[in-house]
């Protein structure tokens, strides 16, 4: 029997941005509300800037669900 394997897309269900949160939120089950405050808060603690550059590479990287 063939093992399926799990990938992780950017949700376009639900997003706010570039849907790279709720993507990930989808992909680990768990609420995008979560993964969001994760996000910001190690944002703020790292200055902000490699947050945003790290979202912006996986806004590019990470394909859209269809």
């Amino acid at each position: 029997m063939a093992r399926q394997i799990k990938r992780i897309f950017r949700s376009s269900r639900n997003r706010m941005l570039g849907g790279v949160c709720g993507g990930l939120a989808e992909y680990l089950g768990v609420d995008a509300t979560l993964v969001r405050i994760v996000y910001v808060l190690l944002s703020i603690v790292s200055a902000a800037f490699p947050g945003i550059l790290i979202y912006l590479i996986a806004w590019l990287v990470i394909p859209r669900d269809l």
